[in-house]
């Protein structure tokens, strides 16, 4: 069931929309600005009915604020308010509300202005997650990595918190493509993407396709040595999964993996270690293949084998 917030100081208006709409969607009421901040950050609302005329922080204030944060950005606002004047229709539309409902309410109308804004906002998202990911393994892809990568840095930077950088690629791809087709290479691609993926689920970690039999991941909060470690586990669990290769190079598929973990500083860009990562798995390459090379927080390097 889709969820709605109703910021509104008055409990009997908000009580009197969660009439009309209660049967059809899961209702959140906030009856504070601040309440409504916070809320609207811990919940996953495919819409927001917001009132304009509140105490403290009126609602103009509040869609401000909404449409500054990364996370509430997307979600709909549909404002709610006695005001019938053009000019402050025109300041919530100028300032993002997608609609303007005018109290008393018509149940008709209310039901269908939710109903259209809650269709459109699912229909971005699934535009939005085809956009950004990759169509053969269903992880992400290179742009969402792109969008991704700048947030959490900054994030990272702000918080003064460990960043590791990993770049995978699979060993000996092309000869693989050329023994046993492109289709069983295209399974390969998708079978490896699936094991990594599935030790990269914390809200910390992101993993994505990179291009071609390349994948690029990174981690927040871990040490150099434990991210070192971690990646070692991954690239034994890709070994283990045993597909078979041409018997001439290799008997089972496997990985080599590049990384760097920094505490990441103002002067220093994303992109900077990525490029030392890539370096890394360049190593991991040159050494032999089927392992982890890494470099610390001093960029001292660390080898598997």
């Amino acid at each position: 069931m889709e969820k709605i917030l109703i910021v509104d100081d008055s409990l009997l208006q908000a009580t009197h929309l969660k009439d009309i709409l209660g049967d059809e969607y899961d209702i959140t009421i906030a009856q504070t600005p601040e309440e409504g901040l916070r809320q609207a950050h811990i919940g996953s609302f495919s819409l927001i009915l917001l009132d304009v005329v509140m105490p403290g922080m009126d609602g103009f204030t509040l869609l401000k604020k909404l449409q500054e944060e990364i996370i509430t950005q997307s979600v709909p606002v549909i404002l709610i308010t006695s005001l019938s004047d053009v000019e402050s229709e025109q300041k919530g539309l100028i300032l993002g509300a997608v609609d303007y409902i005018v109290k008393p309410f018509n149940h008709l109308i209310v039901k269908a202005r939710v109903n259209t804004h809650i269709k459109l906002y699912n229909y971005r998202k699934q535009i939005e997650y085809q956009s950004q990911t990759d169509q053969l393994t269903g992880v992400a892809n290179r742009r969402q990595h792109d969008q991704r990568s700048i947030s959490k840095w900054k994030e990272a930077t702000r918080l003064q918190v460990p960043f590791s950088i990993c770049m995978f690629d699979i060993d000996r791809f092309k000869l693989y493509n050329d023994t046993f087709g492109h289709p069983a290479g295209d399974k390969v691609i998708t079978a490896v993407a699936r094991e990594i993926s599935s030790h990269l689920k914390r809200t910390t970690d992101f993993f994505a396709r990179y291009g071609g039999e390349e994948f690029v991941a990174f981690l927040m909060g871990d040490n150099s040595e434990k991210a070192f470690e971690y990646l070692k586990t991954i690239r034994q669990a890709v070994e283990d999964l045993h597909i078979p290769h041409n018997p001439e190079v290799a008997k089972w598929v496997t990985i080599s993996v590049g990384g760097v973990t920094i505490v990441p500083q103002e002067d220093k860009s994303y992109d900077f270690y990525l490029k030392i990562a890539d370096a890394m798995l360049y190593d991991a390459k040159k050494f032999g293949r089927n392992r982890v090379v890494w470099a610390d927080e001093n960029i001292k390097q660390m080898r598997e084998k």
